[in-house]
């Protein structure tokens, strides 16, 4: 019996297990399914409030866009119609005007027909005259014509030689005498110290030792001088000088002032002298743009871009023929303002105009142009007025003066450069300079006369017209300019020009 309990015991605990288990786990199966149905519906309601949520955007959305086109519309409906009052007025105008052209075409073709019928009248009453004129006179109409038209030109052909004669004998009189007093005058107030300044290219030294630091260990101090500033640092067997070469008087005056302050400093070494170069490049910069505002500030002149005024100031270090080419073209300011005091012109324009004469001289650039056609370019630039442009070039007759104050700046440079003491060049020198110039060109074939005029930047030729032609001309220019370009050595450039003419020459006797 007891065997049998534990037999059954066993299988009895193992089917409640088993019950217990199954209603365990069908417990667990329906709460699942309650859940899952409670979120079923809650994502359905989610779904619904942003369904409706959606719903009520666009239709929003559908109203403001609604509202606004209903704007549009207005407004273009409203443009509409001030488009059609504007319409109505322009017709309502128009047709004004139409109606009163109408009226004045009608009063014109009155008005035509009376003169018509008054020249008709005029006419017949002119014939009856001339008939009668005819018959009193015995000449025809144009023979009495021409009579009084022959009379009445002799008459004033004898007045205008009269009047033309009389005119040139007072010039002749009174404007030699005034312009000798004018030029006069303002050399006379013209107050200026003769400018001896030369560009200097030779810095002593203290002792020869000084000339092996500044070459350095092979060489190394003065290369780097010579690399940084551009310049060409001479050290030969002159005793205590160095010698500097550049055809630029700013970085010639950068590695003068340079060398000065390493010898008076003592430390001489590349650092140093790129430390130094670079120091004396800003100094001399500043004083460039100073010496250009202290010049524009002397003559009262204003309204110049900075680039002129650097221009300007780099003029300071420039010379020409021992001529500092600032304090010359101040000087040259200063006349033509006094001359176009004297005529009546503008004196201030002359002014300016006599200042930026030369100013081509100061601008860094690699072009074959002359000066004069560099400043022209450069107050193009700078929106000069048309004159002071002009005078800028023709100060050297590269081309023609259109204006007075053109002429003033060319006799203002001549007065400054001609002056006693202004310029280094010996009269025996600048004559025979001339000279040359001139058998250089009377030395070819063809060649009747030339002159050298303009200080020698122009050399005119006049030439046989029978022995060279117009296109020989040409080829004849060029060769000289060659000549001279050769055998001589001058300033600037020179202006070669051939004049071929038939001059035809009779007498009455």
């Amino acid at each position: 019996m007891t065997w049998i309990l534990w037999i059954i015991l066993p299988i009895a605990g193992l089917i409640l297990g088993w019950t217990i288990r199954w209603l365990y786990a069908k417990f667990q199966l329906t709460a699942s399914e309650q859940l899952a149905e409670r979120i079923k519906q809650g994502a359905i309601k989610d779904a619904e409030a942003k369904k409706k949520e959606i719903l009520l955007e666009a239709k929003d959305q559908v109203i403001r866009e609604r509202n606004q086109q209903e704007k549009e519309t207005r407004e273009r409906r409203a443009e509409l119609q001030r488009y059609e009052r504007r319409i109505v007025q322009k017709e309502e105008t128009l047709d004004k005007k139409t109606a009163q052209v109408e009226r004045l075409e009608m009063q014109f073709a009155e008005t035509e027909k009376a003169f018509q019928s008054r020249e008709e009248a005029l006419s017949k009453e002119e014939a009856r005259y001339n008939q009668e004129l005819e018959r009193i006179s015995g000449l025809s109409v144009q023979e009495a014509k021409a009579l009084i038209v022959q009379s009445l030109e002799n008459e004033a052909k004898h007045d205008a030689q009269a009047l033309v004669n009389k005119i040139e004998q007072e010039a002749n009189l009174a404007g030699e005498k005034k312009a000798r007093d004018i030029l006069v005058s303002t050399i006379q107030r013209l107050a200026t110290e003769v400018t001896s300044d030369v560009t200097v290219t030779t810095v002593a030294l203290p002792n020869d030792e000084m000339k092996g630091r500044i070459i350095g260990r092979e060489g190394r101090n003065i290369r780097t001088l010579e690399t940084l500033i551009g310049v060409d640092v001479i050290i030969d067997d002159t005793p205590e000088a160095a010698v500097i070469s550049c055809f630029d008087p700013v970085r010639r005056e950068i590695a003068k002032v340079s060398l000065e302050r390493l010898i008076q400093d003592g430390r001489i070494h590349p650092a140093r002298i790129e430390e130094i170069v670079t120091k004396v490049s800003k100094d001399i910069a500043q004083k460039i743009f100073e010496e250009g505002e202290k010049v524009l500030f002397d003559l009262g002149i204003h309204n110049i871009k900075q680039d002129a005024i650097r221009s300007l100031g780099r003029l300071y270090f420039r010379t020409s023929y021992g001529q500092n080419v600032l304090s010359h073209s101040r000087e040259v300011a200063i006349i033509a303002g006094m001359l176009a005091a004297e005529i009546g012109c503008n004196r201030e324009l002359a002014k300016r105009a006599a200042l930026l004469h030369d100013i081509g001289k100061g601008v860094e650039t690699d072009s074959d142009l002359n000066h004069a056609e560099i400043g022209m370019e450069m107050a193009r630039k700078m929106g000069e007025d048309a004159r002071v442009i002009n005078a800028i070039g023709s100060h050297h007759n590269d081309i023609e003066a259109t204006s007075v104050e053109a002429v003033l700046v060319q006799i203002a440079d001549a007065i400054s450069a001609a002056r006693p003491g202004a310029r280094k060049e010996v009269i025996d020198n600048y004559v025979k300079r001339l000279e040359n110039l001139e058998n250089i060109a009377v030395g070819f074939t063809g060649v009747d006369k030339s002159f050298a005029i303009q200080a020698g930047r122009e050399l005119r030729i006049l030439v046989n017209n029978e022995a060279v032609t117009d296109e020989q001309s040409k080829h004849l220019a060029r060769n000289i300019a060659k000549k001279i370009e050769s055998d001589l050595r001058y300033p600037g450039r020179i202006k070669v020009t051939i004049i071929r003419e038939t001059r035809v020459t009779e007498y009455a006797r």
